[in-house]
């Protein structure tokens, strides 16, 4: 076979591509490297935390230790339900 017939041949058939699945984070670990990360750049925490969760804007967490590029992988609604549930837990 020829090379332009083997590039031909090569044009026609499907490539198998596959993207790798990025891993799955555990609300509340990345709760507490964020809440670690901003501490350790003397920022207030909760403060921090709260503007980030209301607002959304990334811009209240550190980018030390990737702590924005972090939290911004798990959906905030998610982030606060594990803030609540821990709560719930520890009322009585």
């Amino acid at each position: 076979m020829s090379d332009e017939a083997n590039r031909n041949s090569n044009l026609e058939q499907t490539m198998n591509f596959k993207v790798r699945k990025e891993e799955e984070l555990n609300p509340a670990d990345v709760l507490r490297a964020v809440y670690g990360a901003l501490l350790e750049k003397g920022y207030n925490p909760i403060n921090q935390l709260v503007g980030y969760l209301i607002s959304g804007d990334p811009a209240y967490i550190t980018s030390h230790k990737q702590a924005r590029s972090i939290i911004r992988r798990v959906e905030r609604d998610d982030l606060i339900e594990e803030l609540v549930s821990q709560y719930v837990k520890n009322i009585d």
